[in-house]
């Protein structure tokens, strides 16, 4: 099959054109699928042949390289709802062994799974929003699905610049709860784990329940909660009962006027902070499907934990000023208020938002905690400075390949459903995401905290603490993000050890400015393993511990 694969790209490489352009390499890892003359459809997924090239950080890929990285069998189909109708595919496949079986295989340094996904992002022209924001919700501890840029070479056509995701399943390094199978029907392994969400009817096999509890829609419109995991022709009918009475058991709490009692309320059942996390990600990114589209909530066994967890995130092509309805673009107002009051879109939608959001908003103590959180985390993850440390990153990473792909996708000077602004250039839509992100975290500044926190990443009053926070992502392949915060002018030494103790980097070496500091280190050379990171200064020092996996 390897053989089949190269001569095929051999042969094709000569007359693979780019609307007029020759593609032959890429500073990013080509992925290269075949499918034999077959159509890839909706549903159901059919076999075809992927190889993967990837040379390594900073080594050139050539098509007519060996296929390193994956040389295999695959089940592919095209994937995404609205998305569906763009002429740049998205797609979900997984990774088969020879006998046609699920094969769990680690892809461009990313844990081994066997269900993965090419993200298009062909309307959101920055190619980066999904990757961004789940890099936020990573950094803060939740987990969301890590990604890897590619470019692809479908059937010997190049389709431009693509993103490895992990799909959202549960897996001890993506959804980390408990496994649940058939046996699971009595006592604490009835508890957990399970996936419920919130989304769309599509695709064959799905199922769920509706809740008993109407929504703020005019037509009295009602949740349906899907079960994710286990899926629906492995769930059981006790598993279906315990799920659908532990959500009815919840909402029937919210219903009533106590439900913001702090001992029998809903942090009885909900995980406080995970609710917290989820709102500042949506409401950051105003995510025009938030809440109500894509929406996720797990829970553990009983013995593990009880509460129900919100996330993880999905689905954000159309946050960060991408979406021209319902409001999305604007700097001002919460989404979560505007889909529980604006009566267009009560009567109009037919997906709402459950009814316990706009509760648990009006809750006094949760915004509490929201401000509270929205002030720690503008010091560190939701600074200016490390966002656009991230966003000049990708951009710098993709510059050579999104060239390529706006000639094959010309669409950076035509509206693209749901653009709220149309660049014209790839620097002017990444001009645009950055402005949008900066007047957001203003306006959500005033709103949380009273006043203005800090301008481009720089706060406006003198730190008053050090501070060395956890690298993201993390683990990481081959790089990785450092944010630090000084109190004071001097001279400072970040370095990175090995397990015993062995320099093997300098990061930071000098004087430096009191305030926040953010530096990027590639580890493309070094194995995978545990290595801990130091920040010390005359007053302050401190060590944590990443973890390079490859």
């Amino acid at each position: 099959m390897k053989n089949y694969i190269l001569f095929f790209v051999v042969s094709a490489v000569l007359s693979l054109r780019i609307n007029a352009q020759t593609f032959t390499s890429s500073n990013l890892p080509i992925v290269v699928i075949n499918t034999h003359g077959q159509e890839i459809l909706n549903e159901p997924k059919i076999t075809a042949d992927m190889g993967i090239i990837d040379n390594g950080e900073g080594i050139r890929n050539l098509l007519t390289d060996s296929l390193n990285a994956y040389d295999g069998k695959i089940g592919i189909e095209i994937r995404g709802s609205s998305s569906q109708m763009f002429p740049k595919k998205q797609y979900g496949f997984e990774t088969r062994d020879s006998a046609g079986d699920d094969n769990k295989v680690p892809l461009l340094g990313l844990p081994s799974e066997s269900d993965w996904i090419l993200f298009a992002a062909y309307n959101d022209k920055s190619l980066m929003r999904d990757a961004l924001t789940y890099t936020l919700s990573n950094s803060l501890g939740r987990y969301a699905s890590r990604s890897r840029y590619c470019e692809l070479v479908l059937n010997g056509e190049y389709r431009g610049v693509y993103i490895l995701l992990e799909k959202i399943k549960r897996d001890k390094n993506r959804v980390n709860i408990s496994k649940l199978d058939e046996t699971g029907i009595t006592g604490d392994a009835l508890t957990g784990g399970y996936i419920i969400k919130v989304d769309k009817l599509d695709g064959s096999g799905n199922d769920g329940w509706y809740s008993n509890y109407a929504t703020a829609g005019k037509n009295n419109q009602k949740i349906l909660y899907q079960y994710d995991y286990p899926k629906p022709e492995d769930i059981t009918p006790e598993q279906k009962q315990y799920i659908s009475f532990h959500i009815f058991t919840f909402e029937t709490v919210m219903s009533l006027s106590t439900y913001a009692d702090t001992v029998n309320g809903y942090s009885k059942y909900l995980d406080v902070p995970s609710v917290v996390d989820f709102f500042l990600v949506n409401e950051l990114t105003r995510n025009v499907d938030a809440y109500r589209l894509s929406s996720y909530l797990y829970k553990d066994k009983d013995s593990k934990n009880s509460k129900m967890f919100l996330g993880p995130v999905w689905d954000f092509n159309a946050g960060f000023g991408n979406s021209d309805y319902y409001q999305a673009s604007s700097i001002e107002g919460w989404q979560l208020v505007y889909l529980a009051t604006n009566d267009s879109f009560r009567t109009v939608d037919g997906f709402q938002i459950p009814f316990w959001w706009k509760k648990i908003y009006d809750d006094t103590l949760f915004m509490k905690k929201v401000s509270e959180r929205w002030k720690g985390l503008r010091a560190n993850q939701f600074s200016l400075t490390s966002m656009y440390h991230f966003i000049d990153s990708v951009a710098a990473h993709i510059n050579e390949a999104q060239q390529r792909n706006f000639v094959k996708w010309p669409i950076l000077n035509q509206y693209v459903w749901p653009n709220a602004y149309v660049g014209g250039t790839y620097p002017n839509e990444i001009a645009y995401l950055k402005s949008w992100i900066k007047k957001r975290i203003d306006w959500m500044d005033i709103q949380l905290a009273g006043t203005s926190l800090g301008v481009a990443g720089k706060t406006d009053r003198q730190p008053v603490s050090y501070r060395l926070s956890q690298n993201y992502p993390n683990p990481f392949n081959p790089n990785t993000v450092i944010n630090y915060q000084l109190a004071m002018n001097g001279y400072i030494t970040l370095k990175v050890y090995d397990l015993v103790g062995r320099e093997i980097a300098v990061l930071a070496n000098g004087m430096q400015e009191a305030g926040e500091h953010s530096v990027q280190w590639n580890a493309g050379q070094l194995p995978s393993g545990i290595y801990f990171y130091r920040l010390q200064s005359e007053k302050f020092v401190a060590t944590k511990k990443l973890l390079l996996l490859k």
